[in-house]
């Protein structure tokens, strides 16, 4: 047994259920996690020293196999959906058994780690794995506790992680071999079946997601952030691919976190010690934060190195397009530590709109701001293929459909009460299309993005006029600094005026018919900033 305090690791795992194993390795340093990974041949060095390791089946999320138990806890209070998958807590029991029996005779990895940079809602949380690769994804991921801490540190949450032991659905009530299961009365997270590490993080963000608001009365956000000289506090929200990292990653003000956070009645705090980012594309030009990070200590996974060396060519998906890195937060030189900030300022809702219809920037009142956040939109390019050239749209509720336990509505209404008491701007950014929709028009620059972000920080677009968009009613500025007067009307950018409205019309149908299944649960004033046809 390798351990780093007088704790006793061994007893721990005994009262999960675990015993008889053949190694428990504790609280290991990241060197170490990386010497046995290679060791075990279940990884290598890329030319930066950063570990590469490949999740197997899974390179992505499965959240059709994300289950939540049913009990008196969640059976009144979970919304209940594709995304909350009820299950018994006698399945939950069952499966637990068979993956705590599973580590018997094996190697195990135990972290100790923590959630909430705010020690007003610190979740302690244990950290069981499999493979030592998997314990070095907490490490980067979670916030550290102080060697001094370890003696006495209380598990507040447990999660185990198995990638080796596969559910049999016909006994264990799972859809197939993998699954991610939590139980809020045992306060546990079990997950079989799948190396992707990223369950082990989402499965704490869904859990905080329900224990903040519901029992802190913290309103929970998968959002970056950050903080200007003055102190200013910006929060972006987005879908993957709308650049909420990357426009988060400003060397001129302090990164708080790019994904996860909390807001309370004094500011706003990270839930994570690092960043999980997306590498695919990945250059020193357009992201040099992430890229820099890329170092030792940092796990990269599903990338391909170019041939015959170990350096990575990030643009190669053969394996998957989410190809990942993660590491810890000290690793970007601005992170603001600890990773606290003031209420928000600006909050930025980033979407990439390949219609081209919405505005590259607009103004949102509080209803329509609710409105947007519950509808969190974006369009894709719907795929690679040959003659594919129609953009699909993405709705993903809060800007994080899959993990919110709770009704939208009610991370909505927060949201709302917050916006009003703080009187916070709120700004909707199109990191999509302009002058037409993908395979007509033209991506919009990163370079005008940017300056239309800064504008609205430093306050420069306040006292702009503005005009309201005909069809979604957002308030577009006639002048933004550093940005053509020309493309902030996107129905100006249009050559054909009638294919716009007709492309309009047919975004705020999309809107109207994925707003039904939230209409009943929503305010008149929410109801009210539907798009008008």
């Amino acid at each position: 047994m390798q351990m780093s305090s007088v704790r006793n690791p061994v007893a721990d795992l005994r009262e999960l259920g675990i015993e008889n194993v053949s190694n428990v390795y504790y609280q290991l340093a990241p060197e170490k996690l990386v010497e046995q990974t290679i060791a075990r041949k279940q990884g290598v060095l890329s030319d930066t020293g950063a570990l590469a390791v490949n999740t197997g089946q899974f390179t992505g999320r499965s959240p059709k196999d994300k289950f939540i138990v049913k009990d008196t806890i969640t059976a009144d209070t979970v919304n209940w959906n594709d995304f909350n998958i009820p299950v018994s807590p006698e399945v939950f029991d069952r499966l637990y058994t068979k993956i705590t029996a599973y580590f018997t005779g094996k190697d195990v990895w135990v972290r100790d780690c923590y959630a909430c940079a705010d020690e007003d809602y610190r979740v302690n949380i244990k950290v069981v794995t499999e493979l030592p690769w998997s314990n070095l994804f907490a490490y980067n991921m979670f916030l550290r506790p102080n060697e001094d801490e370890l003696d006495y540190i209380h598990t507040d949450w447990t999660v185990i992680q198995a990638p080796g032991f596969l559910a049999d659905p016909a006994v264990d009530g799972t859809r197939q071999a993998n699954f991610s299961m939590v139980s809020f009365s045992r306060k546990m997270i079990i997950i079989g079946g799948s190396a992707y590490t990223g369950e082990i993080k989402k499965g704490i963000f869904t859990i905080l997601n329900y224990v903040l608001p519901h029992d802190k009365k913290v309103l929970s956000m998968h959002c970056s952030a950050n903080q200007g000289a003055e102190g200013d506090t910006a929060v972006f929200f987005g879908l993957s691919g709308t650049g909420k990292t990357t426009l988060s990653a400003d060397p001129s003000r302090k990164l708080i976190g790019d994904d996860e956070h909390g807001w309370t009645a004094t500011g706003v705090f990270n839930f994570e010690g690092g960043c999980y980012a997306k590498c695919i594309d990945l250059s020193e030009e357009k992201e040099p934060q992430i890229f820099r990070a890329v170092r030792p200590g940092a796990l990269l996974e599903n990338i391909q190195f170019f041939p015959g060396t170990n350096k990575v060519n990030y643009t190669d998906c053969t394996i998957t397009e989410n190809t990942r890195v993660s590491y810890p937060l000290s690793y970007i030189d601005n992170a603001l530590e600890p990773s606290v900030g003031g209420i928000p300022k600006n909050i930025f809702f980033l979407t990439c709109d390949a219609y081209g219809v919405l505005p590259p920037v607009s103004r949102l009142t509080p209803g329509q701001a609710m409105y947007q956040f519950i509808s969190g939109y974006t369009a894709k390019v719907a795929g690679t293929e040959a003659g594919v050239t129609e953009p699909k749209s993405t709705f993903s509720a809060c800007f994080g459909a899959p993990f919110i336990p709770l009704h939208p509505a009610q991370y909505a209404q927060m949201l709302g009460e917050k916006m009003r008491e703080h009187k916070v701007n709120v700004w909707l950014i199109n990191t999509g299309w302009t002058g037409g929709a993908y395979g007509t028009g033209s991506r919009i620059k990163l370079a005008y993005t940017r300056a239309m972000i800064s504008a609205a920080l430093k306050g420069e677009l306040d006292n702009a006029t503005f005009h309201q968009h005909p069809v979604f009613g957002f308030a577009i500025p006639s002048a933004c600094p550093g940005v053509p007067d020309n493309i902030l009307d996107p129905r100006n950018t249009w050559e054909d005026k009638a294919a716009y409205d007709e492309k309009a019309k047919d975004l705020a149908n999309q809107f109207i018919r994925n707003f039904e299944k939230y209409a009943a649960a929503a305010e008149a004033e929410i109801l009210a900033a539907a798009p008008k046809i």
